[in-house]
């Protein structure tokens, strides 16, 4: 007995299983620990943006990436380090408009994380030999999911938001006294840039940028080189992608606990 199923260019038969799954070993727990993570995830940096406080540490320079860059006149004195263009925000508005918006929308279009959306968070499929909920599947052809395209255009902008990120970063070598200092704030957020540079380079746009549209890689030595390089960062985008968002909020936090006056900056040289 047979089934049809909708599918872009007309049906297909699909075998009929009563059963829900077939498989006997714990299939349900990654798409369920990546659900956990993005929806932790989504939670915390919304709660966070609109917070609008306790994200900039003075003494030592530390801004933390959900903020940056800070281009209103309502940010703290000193962590506006390209100006205030955009004058007073509502109190409701996010400081972080400016990038936030686009790091967002790079990671929600990322192949990695539509992926891994799809799965954990859609269903569509949960795991191998597990039905899916959805009666039909229309692909990314229709609104909302058409939006996805735009992954390219994302990664350029997000490319120069990891320029500011790598500019913050060298401002935290930032001491008490004015001149240069290290603390455990400064590694953190140098390991998130790290984390979040593999991210970006992995990213399959990236090597695209690099070495798409070439018919002979020997009259481009130097783009293959890059394109040979972004490639093997490629084969651990997935990787990246899921240890950069765990970066993000471990700088976050701990900036945040900082600003607050929770904890103290552990120095390593002032």
């Amino acid at each position: 007995m047979t089934s049809t199923v909708t599918r872009p260019g007309g049906t297909r038969p699909r075998a009929a299983i009563a059963a829900r799954t077939l498989r006997t070993d714990r299939w349900w727990f990654f798409p369920l620990s990546i659900a956990a993570i993005l929806g932790f995830f989504i939670v915390y940096s919304t709660i966070r943006i609109f917070m609008n406080k306790y994200y900039w540490v003075d003494d030592f320079g530390y801004l933390t990436p959900l903020y940056s860059p800070c281009l209103s006149e309502s940010c703290v004195p000193g962590s506006a380090h390209f100006g205030t263009p955009f004058g007073e925000f509502p109190r409701w508005l996010p400081l972080g408009l400016a990038a936030f918006p686009i790091v967002a929308g790079f990671r929600v279009t990322c192949y990695y994380y539509r992926k891994a959306g799809y799965r954990s968070l859609w269903l569509s499929p949960q795991a191998c030999g597990v039905a899916e909920p959805h009666k039909k599947y229309t692909g990314e052809r229709g609104f909302p999911l058409i939006g996805m395209n735009s992954h390219r255009y994302f990664f350029y902008l997000a490319a120069v938001v990891l320029l500011i990120n790598f500019y913050d970063a060298t401002k935290a070598f930032h001491g008490a006294d004015g001149g240069f200092g290290v603390g455990l704030g400064t590694l953190i957020i140098w390991v998130n840039v790290a984390m979040l540079t593999g991210y970006t380079l992995s990213c399959h746009a990236c090597r695209h940028v690099v070495g798409g549209r070439l018919k002979h890689f020997s009259k481009h030595p130097v783009r293959y080189r890059f394109w040979t390089l972004v490639s093997k960062l490629n084969a651990r985008h997935g990787t990246f992608a899921m240890s950069s968002l765990v970066t993000v909020i471990l700088v976050d936090a701990y900036i945040m606990s900082v600003s607050a006056g929770w904890i103290t900056d552990f120095r390593f040289y002032n």
